[in-house]
Protein backbone atom coordinates (compact mmCIF):
# COMPACT_ATOMS: atom_id res chain seq x y z
CA UNK A 1 0.00 0.00 0.00
CA UNK A 2 0.84 3.69 -1.00
CA UNK A 3 2.09 5.82 1.70
CA UNK A 4 -0.57 8.43 0.35
CA UNK A 5 -2.95 5.48 0.35
CA UNK A 6 -1.87 5.04 4.13
CA UNK A 7 -2.67 8.56 4.95
CA UNK A 8 -5.83 8.65 3.37
CA UNK A 9 -7.12 5.73 5.11
CA UNK A 10 -5.70 7.25 8.43
CA UNK A 11 -7.61 10.26 7.90
CA UNK A 12 -10.86 8.65 6.60
CA UNK A 13 -10.57 6.50 9.97
CA UNK A 14 -9.58 9.42 12.07
CA UNK A 15 -12.83 11.85 10.23
CA UNK A 16 -14.76 8.44 10.63
CA UNK A 17 -14.35 8.59 14.44
CA UNK A 18 -14.81 12.56 15.24
CA UNK A 19 -17.94 12.64 13.32
CA UNK A 20 -19.30 9.29 14.99
CA UNK A 21 -18.38 11.06 18.35
CA UNK A 22 -19.13 14.75 17.29
CA UNK A 23 -21.86 14.73 15.28
CA UNK A 24 -23.77 11.38 16.49
CA UNK A 25 -23.06 10.07 12.93
CA UNK A 26 -23.40 5.83 12.27
CA UNK A 27 -19.72 4.42 11.17
CA UNK A 28 -20.88 3.95 7.44
CA UNK A 29 -22.15 7.45 7.40
CA UNK A 30 -18.74 9.41 8.74
CA UNK A 31 -16.71 7.05 6.59
CA UNK A 32 -18.83 8.45 3.41
CA UNK A 33 -18.68 11.58 4.44
CA UNK A 34 -15.00 11.62 5.31
CA UNK A 35 -14.37 10.17 1.64
CA UNK A 36 -16.41 12.80 0.18
CA UNK A 37 -14.50 15.28 2.17
CA UNK A 38 -11.43 13.88 0.91
CA UNK A 39 -11.70 12.44 -2.40
CA UNK A 40 -14.36 14.95 -4.28
CA UNK A 41 -12.26 17.36 -5.19
CA UNK A 42 -12.11 17.34 -9.04
CA UNK A 43 -13.67 13.72 -8.68
CA UNK A 44 -17.35 12.83 -9.48
CA UNK A 45 -18.10 10.36 -7.06
CA UNK A 46 -21.35 8.61 -7.91
CA UNK A 47 -23.35 5.61 -5.72
CA UNK A 48 -21.75 2.73 -6.94
CA UNK A 49 -18.24 4.16 -6.46
CA UNK A 50 -19.02 4.56 -2.54
CA UNK A 51 -20.87 1.09 -2.91
CA UNK A 52 -17.39 -0.19 -3.98
CA UNK A 53 -14.98 2.00 -1.43
CA UNK A 54 -17.32 1.94 1.32
CA UNK A 55 -17.32 -2.35 0.69
CA UNK A 56 -20.67 -2.20 2.30
CA UNK A 57 -24.03 -3.26 0.89
CA UNK A 58 -26.36 -1.11 -1.28
CA UNK A 59 -28.93 -0.72 1.37
CA UNK A 60 -26.53 0.45 3.84
CA UNK A 61 -24.54 3.63 1.00
CA UNK A 62 -28.07 4.19 0.50
CA UNK A 63 -29.64 4.54 4.22
CA UNK A 64 -26.57 6.69 5.01
CA UNK A 65 -26.43 8.59 2.52
CA UNK A 66 -30.53 9.71 2.62
CA UNK A 67 -29.26 10.61 6.16
CA UNK A 68 -26.42 12.74 4.99
CA UNK A 69 -28.31 14.86 3.01
CA UNK A 70 -31.59 15.04 5.08
CA UNK A 71 -28.59 16.52 7.87
CA UNK A 72 -27.50 18.66 5.25
CA UNK A 73 -23.86 17.43 5.26
CA UNK A 74 -23.93 16.32 1.66
CA UNK A 75 -25.45 17.88 -1.29
CA UNK A 76 -25.65 16.00 -4.95
CA UNK A 77 -25.72 16.87 -8.51
CA UNK A 78 -26.51 15.50 -11.94
CA UNK A 79 -24.97 16.25 -14.90
CA UNK A 80 -27.11 16.25 -18.68
CA UNK A 81 -27.18 13.30 -20.04
CA UNK A 82 -25.68 11.24 -16.95
CA UNK A 83 -28.70 9.33 -15.23
CA UNK A 84 -26.54 9.09 -12.10
CA UNK A 85 -26.23 11.36 -8.95
CA UNK A 86 -22.88 12.67 -8.10
CA UNK A 87 -22.48 13.29 -4.27
CA UNK A 88 -20.12 16.05 -2.67
CA UNK A 89 -20.20 17.79 0.66
CA UNK A 90 -22.42 20.62 1.31
CA UNK A 91 -20.56 23.67 1.39
CA UNK A 92 -19.31 25.39 4.39
CA UNK A 93 -20.77 28.09 3.90
CA UNK A 94 -24.49 26.34 4.19
CA UNK A 95 -23.00 23.63 7.43
CA UNK A 96 -22.67 26.85 9.32
CA UNK A 97 -26.78 27.33 9.21
CA UNK A 98 -27.12 24.59 11.92
CA UNK A 99 -24.86 26.64 14.46
CA UNK A 100 -26.49 29.91 14.01
CA UNK A 101 -30.37 28.05 14.51
CA UNK A 102 -28.34 26.71 18.00
CA UNK A 103 -26.64 30.30 18.80
CA UNK A 104 -30.84 31.83 18.01
CA UNK A 105 -32.16 29.15 20.75
CA UNK A 106 -29.21 30.08 22.93
CA UNK A 107 -29.70 33.54 22.59
CA UNK A 108 -33.19 33.72 23.22
CA UNK A 109 -33.21 31.37 26.36
CA UNK A 110 -30.35 33.52 27.95
CA UNK A 111 -32.68 36.40 27.62
CA UNK A 112 -35.55 34.98 29.73
CA UNK A 113 -32.98 33.80 32.13
CA UNK A 114 -31.48 37.29 32.36
CA UNK A 115 -34.76 38.84 32.80
CA UNK A 116 -35.91 36.49 35.22
CA UNK A 117 -32.93 36.77 37.20
CA UNK A 118 -33.12 40.64 37.62
CA UNK A 119 -36.60 40.47 38.78
CA UNK A 120 -35.63 37.54 41.39
CA UNK A 121 -31.93 38.64 42.75
CA UNK A 122 -32.34 38.25 45.91
CA UNK A 123 -28.83 37.59 47.63
CA UNK A 124 -25.19 37.82 46.44
CA UNK A 125 -25.20 34.74 44.12
CA UNK A 126 -27.78 35.97 42.79
CA UNK A 127 -25.78 38.85 41.50
CA UNK A 128 -23.01 36.30 40.65
CA UNK A 129 -25.19 34.23 38.21
CA UNK A 130 -26.39 37.71 36.79
CA UNK A 131 -23.07 38.39 36.10
CA UNK A 132 -22.41 34.82 34.31
CA UNK A 133 -25.79 35.13 32.18
CA UNK A 134 -24.41 38.59 30.57
CA UNK A 135 -20.59 37.07 29.50
CA UNK A 136 -22.41 34.26 28.56
CA UNK A 137 -24.81 36.38 26.48
CA UNK A 138 -22.18 38.47 24.92
CA UNK A 139 -19.98 34.98 24.24
CA UNK A 140 -22.98 34.32 22.19
CA UNK A 141 -23.03 37.53 20.36
CA UNK A 142 -19.33 37.05 19.79
CA UNK A 143 -19.66 33.32 18.29
CA UNK A 144 -22.47 34.88 15.83
CA UNK A 145 -20.30 37.57 14.31
CA UNK A 146 -17.48 34.90 13.91
CA UNK A 147 -19.65 32.67 12.25
CA UNK A 148 -21.12 35.21 10.23
CA UNK A 149 -17.61 36.31 9.07
CA UNK A 150 -16.46 33.12 8.39
CA UNK A 151 -19.70 32.06 6.54
CA UNK A 152 -19.28 35.73 4.28
CA UNK A 153 -15.69 34.28 3.55
CA UNK A 154 -16.78 31.13 2.48
CA UNK A 155 -19.22 32.53 0.29
CA UNK A 156 -16.68 34.77 -1.48
CA UNK A 157 -14.80 31.53 -2.18
CA UNK A 158 -17.70 29.19 -3.25
CA UNK A 159 -19.20 31.96 -5.64
CA UNK A 160 -15.50 30.66 -7.33
CA UNK A 161 -16.02 26.78 -7.32
CA UNK A 162 -17.26 24.55 -9.96
CA UNK A 163 -20.06 23.03 -9.33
Amino acid sequence: MSDIRKERDELVELFGVYFQDAHHLPPLGSRILATLILDSCGNKISFEDLVERMGASKSSVSTNLNLLLKIGKISYYTLPGDRKKYYKCTPFSERFDNYLKMIDAEKKIIDKMHAYREKTISCPMGKSDLDKIKIYKQHMFDMEALILKSIADFKQIENNDPI
